[in-house]
């Protein structure tokens, strides 16, 4: 049996989607290449996600055995925010993609196509935000957008305030790729020029080992380089999208969409600091948690409070306080860094010969004042 690509394209579309493509499911080679190189040079920084296995991410047919096509969707998110709350607390900023589950939505409108492609006896199985697939390759390939210089995929109209999935099948949707829509970005570089660690090391190229969405999910010690540029971010970092043209457009000419269920833009950094481990799961465990340990979140916590916090505040000196006599070793390390930073003391301090401990109290920290 077959089934028509518009067809499926209307059923993606009501289920959400802001766009539909259709492409063969051939491996994604040079994509492989790339991820290879780039692995090999450590530009990874030690990321698993799709670099963990790319001849396993780049090739379909590893989800789908006789993959002959891809439907990919894209979905839509809003990047307005609200202002910080002005109650004098330090809070920390979520960025845009991750302020709302996109995913759970995204996952849904494609198995809404998956399920007509069922219906009608084929296989069909749905990859979004998952090892398996190369999401955005898959996207350019479906000529669902083009390869932005931020490595991003921009949709015309839309810009890359989206997020992006597919379904693969075994359904012979399409004889040919279509024809990739044309690039546009021209000559513009505001966002290798705005990345705030010059992690955008040429055009598409991203070293994760300087870029903050990814600093804030590595494991182990947060890298001292990028703390101060860390700023106030909890989780995620737009700046390379909030100076991109198309997203800032899009931004101006549409109205601010309803707020889904669970819409978080600014944390309370020291309600965070307080939280058990079970609340933190539960509050903030669909964000990309290293090894599922809330202590990266305490961790990444202390270093927003570092920049953003005022230590005249007693619960700001009473949390760095608490930080400093924690069992755990990496949070007694980051309270270091942040007492320091904020000119604290360090009476509270447990363990000073702990290594990574003595390893803050050694290094050099820039005071606010001078940075």
């Amino acid at each position: 049996m077959s089934v028509d690509t518009s067809t499926l394209a209307a059923v993606g579309r009501r289920a959400g989607l802001c766009a539909v493509g259709f492409c063969r499911a051939e491996p994604f080679t040079g994509t492989a290449d790339a991820l290879q190189e780039r692995k090999q040079a450590g530009l990874h920084g030690g990321m698993q996600f799709t670099y963990r296995n790319p001849q396993r991410s780049t090739d379909p047919a590893r989800l789908v055995p006789g993959a002959a096509a891809l439907v990919v969707g894209a979905l839509e998110f809003s990047a307005e925010s609200p202002d910080r709350p002005d109650d004098g607390s330090p809070y920390a900023r979520v960025a845009a993609y991750a302020q709302a589950d996109y995913y759970t939505p995204l996952r849904a409108a494609l198995e809404a196509v998956a399920d007509v492609l069922r219906a009608e006896g084929h296989r069909a199985v749905v990859s979004a935000d998952e090892n398996g697939l190369v999401d955005r390759a898959a996207a350019h390939r479906a000529a669902i957008g083009w390869w932005g210089k931020n490595s991003n995929i921009l949709m015309p109209g839309s810009g890359s305030l989206a997020v992006l999935g597919a379904v693969v099948t075994d359904a012979p949707l399409v004889a040919a790729d279509p024809e990739p829509v044309a690039d546009g970005c021209g000559s513009c570089r505001q966002c290798l020029d705005g990345c705030p660690t010059g992690a955008i090391i040429a055009p598409g190229t991203v070293d994760a080992r300087r870029c903050l969405a990814w600093l804030v999910q590595a494991d182990g010690v947060f890298d001292p380089d990028y703390r101060v540029a860390l700023g106030d971010r909890i989780y995620g970092c737009d700046d390379c999208s909030e100076v991109c043209p198309p997203n800032r457009v899009r931004v101006r000419q549409r109205a601010p969409a309803p707020e889904p269920a669970g819409h978080r833009t600014w944390v309370p950094v020291l309600d965070l600091l307080d939280s058990e481990d079970s609340e933190l799961l539960s509050t903030y465990g669909r964000w990309y948690i290293p090894r599922r340990q809330p202590r990266y979140l305490r961790r990444d916590a202390l270093v927003v409070l570092a920049n953003v916090g005022e230590p005249s505040e007693p619960r700001v000196q009473a949390a760095v306080d608490r930080a400093l006599r924690d069992p755990d070793a990496l949070i007694q390390a980051h309270a270091v860094w942040c007492a320091r930073r904020l000119g604290l003391g360090l009476e509270a301090l447990s363990n000073p010969d702990d290594p990574l401990v003595r390893a803050e109290l050694e290094r050099p920290v820039p005071t606010r004042a001078e940075s």
